[in-house]
């Protein structure tokens, strides 16, 4: 064997020895039953940024010093461990007991907002379930109840702003999907339901002109004996919608639905084009 083969054989020797060393160092603090100086060690752990060793080492010493002063510094860094990790989840639920458990802790306004956040980091793409942000919109509703003065309600506020603009936008695509597919009576239910859910949107124009066209869709397809009675409606959708937004870009879009409608039910009630 060469000399630079047996220099890198001595090396990978000797770090495996250092990492062994370390990971008995750990191993035997771990298992030393010696509560104060795995709580020191603790810490340590935890100012270096391990955060995974400072959890272990915390979640082994909190029975020993539940009901003692330590208690809340301990249980206060034990859930920042599962944070800085991105374990939200259990973030979360640890921020929400150390709230319930130390309700004098100057450190409880924190810890009810890290909860809402640590919620709102989980709250996923508009696409999918939206269960975790109605969660989350609900804390922080909890913490804006329970500290109203806080500096943090303002934050609380805007966020609550986003996740609601992300059930909005799912509301509008759903409604949206189902005038793409042709079923255009759950379009309009779809979307009707959109506008009482957040009556403020930003996005009342398209949904209202979405309305129409669906409206004018189906009852283009309907059947005779229908017909005139849909198209009623929708000339009705089409008189709200210029009223809203007389200035729209879509208006001349509209008129022109409207200028169908007049003429289909003229010519059925009576045979012919004009407006009678």
């Amino acid at each position: 064997m060469s000399k630079s083969i047996y220099r890198n054989i001595a090396f990978l020797l000797i770090a495996v020895f250092l990492m062994s060393s370390c990971k008995s160092s750990f191993e035997k603090l771990r298992t030393s039953n010696n509560p104060e100086k795995i709580f020191v060690e603790a810490n340590k752990y935890y100012k270096q940024g391990d955060y995974m060793k400072a959890q272990i080492l915390y979640e082994i010493i909190l029975p020993y010093y539940k009901g003692k002063k330590e208690a809340q510094d301990l249980f206060y860094k034990f859930a920042y461990t599962y944070y800085y990790l991105e374990d939200y989840m259990l973030a979360s639920h640890y921020f929400k007991s150390y709230s319930n458990s130390f309700t004098n802790s100057p450190y409880r306004e924190e810890v009810l907002f890290m909860a809402a956040y640590s919620e709102y980091l989980m709250s996923p793409n508009y696409q999918l379930d939206q269960t975790q942000t109605l969660k989350a919109i609900d804390d922080f509703q909890l913490f804006v109840n329970t500290f109203p003065n806080s500096d943090r309600v303002e934050k609380c506020n805007n966020l609550i702003d986003k996740l609601r603009e992300k059930l909005e936008r799912k509301e509008f695509e759903e409604g949206n999907l189902y005038y793409k597919l042709g079923k255009y009576i759950s379009a309009i239910v779809s979307l009707e339901n959109m506008l009482k859910d957040f009556p403020e949107t930003k996005r009342e124009e398209d949904v209202r002109f979405l309305i129409l066209k669906s409206s004018f869709n189906y009852a283009k397809k309907s059947i005779f004996d229908k017909k005139v009675e849909r198209l009623e409606d929708t000339i009705a959708k089409y008189n709200e919608f210029v009223k809203r937004f007389p200035n729209s870009k879509n208006l001349n879009k509209a008129k022109k639905i409207y200028d169908y409608s007049l003429t289909e039910i003229n010519i059925i009630k009576n045979g012919t084009g004009y407006k009678i």
